[in-house]
């Protein structure tokens, strides 16, 4: 999935001012999916991106984003972090919000419809309605929107290189070529930490 060139800064790829810190541990490269469950895009991303993250090096540490641009995407962000908080989060349950949402025409923007969701998942609905108005969530819910705000970005979806190079579906000409730039821009962040001597 190599490009052909070398993605350029402010073509293909913007460079954050100041790097925005994430909890990737030391010698590796952090890679985030920004998205939203209502995000068509998003949605037509997830295939190609999860297959291209199966083939990703130890080194490397992929890690979703919730964006909270909005009432609706927070309802959205505080569902993903509530699913994480009670362990029924994993590849499955991420396919199947996505597919309630863009496939069956549900809006899950209230606490009710998403705890219904989650009592598929072997949670009671007393337990989902607790986790979604936990202080953790909310807790995450305010790093999310810390972050956002960080990455300075105008849509979703978006993918983060090292918490400094950030990738649109218009800067790689396509939500296809995300993946392949990312690639690209691993390793450029891997060739700079060797040089640095922090790998």
């Amino acid at each position: 999935m190599a490009m052909a060139a070398e993605p350029v800064a402010g073509q293909d790829y913007e460079v954050l001012d100041k790097p925005v810190s994430s909890e990737v541990p030391d010698g590796k490269i952090g890679v985030t999916e920004v998205f939203w469950y209502g995000c068509p895009h998003c949605y037509a991303l997830e295939e190609p991106l999860e297959a291209w993250v199966d083939t990703l090096p130890d080194d490397v540490v992929f890690e979703r984003l919730p964006a909270t641009m909005g009432k609706v995407w927070l309802r959205h962000a505080t569902a993903y972090y509530a699913a994480r908080e009670l362990g029924i989060f994993n590849t499955q349950f991420h396919r199947d919000f996505f597919d309630a949402i863009q496939k069956d025409g549900h809006r899950m923007t209230d606490d009710d419809e998403i705890a219904e969701f989650f009592t598929n998942y072997g949670v009671s609905k007393d337990e989902a309605l607790k986790a979604l108005n936990s202080f953790g969530v909310k807790s995450q819910l305010n790093q999310a929107n810390a972050r956002m705000k960080a990455y300075k970005l105008m849509g979703v979806p978006a993918l983060i290189v090292n918490g400094q190079y950030v990738i649109t579906p218009r800067s790689a000409n396509g939500l296809d070529n995300m993946p392949k730039v990312a690639e690209a821009l691993i390793e450029k962040t891997r060739q700079e930490k060797e040089a640095q001597g922090t790998n």
